[in-house]
């Protein structure tokens, strides 16, 4: 009885270790990826910063507008030239630094024949109407200088865009264009910089680059998880076979390590926050 008693403790002391090591191995591994993807981070957000402050240059043409993505192109100093079409302006929701409003997005067309929608920028509720803001709308040839943006498809935040009713909350350039009944039209806009427009409105060059960088965080979270795991699995090693499993400190020691495994787990799907909160109920 007391052999069988001896194997099931010694079997079962067998699998906790085991599933203490894989837990120290995944922690691990999770903090050595979020490492990586600090690198990947910095190394896009550098990216970024050196096509904002490049010299502009001509829009992708046609022929390359299959390859335009948001890795190689998005953020690119560009340099427009054409005409407005003011009557086919679109107005979407925006927040701004100045206060909630509408973008004002209106179709250049090109020499060539091809559109671009240009966000021309932002208008306070009280001049979304063309008419209070005449003056600022140029005609005949203009040029436009500002950053290449990839178009947003659906929607805002859990808000779909209606153009039958003129609500737009996301630079769907798909949809507008279809809208509006345009051709042609290049799959991405162009968010127009900071030159001052005649009568003060659109305010241009209120574009935000923000790229979320907690990855030094999470690698840390990670590594404390799995050095605090090993450790607990050291002192189990530590315990004296059978005469432990009695002891309060092996139960103590052992409840421990359940629960750093199980908090492991729960953060194999948390984040942030999340794995703090975790962390501090283990």
């Amino acid at each position: 009885m007391q052999s069988r008693r001896g194997r099931n403790f010694a079997l079962r002391r067998y699998v906790l270790l085991t599933l203490g090591m894989l837990g120290v191995v995944l922690l691990s591994a999770l903090g050595i990826w979020q490492v990586e993807r600090r690198t990947w981070k910095l190394t896009l957000i550098e990216r970024v910063e050196q096509r904002m402050h490049a010299a502009p240059t001509a829009p992708p043409p046609p022929s390359s507008w299959p390859a335009v993505t948001a890795a190689s192109d998005e953020y690119r100093r560009v340099t427009l030239r054409g005409t407005f079409r003011h009557a086919d302006e679109t107005l979407v929701q925006a927040v701004t630094t100045d206060g909630p409003g509408f973008w004002v997005l209106t179709p250049l067309q090109m020499a060539d024949g091809t559109t671009v929608l240009v966000n021309r920028g932002f208008v306070p509720p009280d001049r979304r109407d063309p008419a209070t803001r005449r003056d600022g709308e140029p005609i005949g040839a203009v040029s436009v200088t500002g950053l290449l943006r990839m178009s947003e498809p659906q929607g805002g935040f859990l808000r779909n865009n209606d153009p039958a009713a003129g609500r737009w909350y996301s630079r769907d350039v798909a949809a507008i264009a279809a809208t509006h009944g345009l051709s042609q039209v290049a799959p991405f806009f162009v968010d127009a910089d900071a030159t001052p427009n005649p009568g003060g409105a659109p305010v241009g060059g209120l574009t935000i680059v923000r790229f979320p960088n907690n990855h030094l965080i999470y690698a840390l979270t990670w590594f404390a998880l799995a050095f605090m795991l090993a450790g607990a699995l050291l002192r189990v090693i530590g315990g004296r076979g059978r005469a432990g499993a009695s002891d309060p400190k092996w139960s103590s020691r052992r409840a421990a390590v359940r629960r750093l495994i199980g908090a492991a787990r729960n953060l194999s799907r948390d984040t942030g926050s999340d794995a703090r909160a975790h962390l501090e109920s283990a």
